[in-house]
């Protein structure tokens, strides 16, 4: 069974890029459009890992990591920030909220699936 990771942005042309990405290299993709789809569909459906923009309507990426962390189920599941957002109070504040790792946009597929890999294998 392939592992599965929850792929949250409000692009939905990103979501494409990214879901393609990671279908490729072997794994399920579950696409939300932003926290609150995100939360809706962790409900009965387990991953393995969440993939998360920050700048999004609704709930955001770091509201997104809070709440999912207060979740006993996904307290250790690995969360990767990915987003444009670059500047170091910005990763403070996704790391004070339980995020995994950082990628910034644009990212080259390969470095996905690497962190991907790191994680998961």
């Amino acid at each position: 069974m392939s592992k599965i990771i929850m792929t949250v942005d409000d692009s939905a042309s990103m979501r494409q890029i990214i879901a393609f990405t990671l279908m490729n290299a072997g794994y399920t993709v579950v696409e939300a459009v932003d926290g609150q789809d995100a939360l809706n569909k962790l409900t009965g459906s387990p991953i393995h890992m969440l993939i998360t923009d920050l700048n999004m309507p609704n709930v955001d990426g770091i509201e997104l990591i809070k709440k999912v962390r207060a979740l006993p189920e996904y307290r250790y599941v690995p969360i990767i920030m990915l987003t444009t957002e670059s500047a170091d109070d910005k990763k403070q504040a996704g790391r004070a909220a339980g995020a995994s790792g950082w990628i910034v946009k644009p990212f080259r597929g390969e470095q996905l699936v690497m962190v991907a890999k790191k994680f998961l294998n």
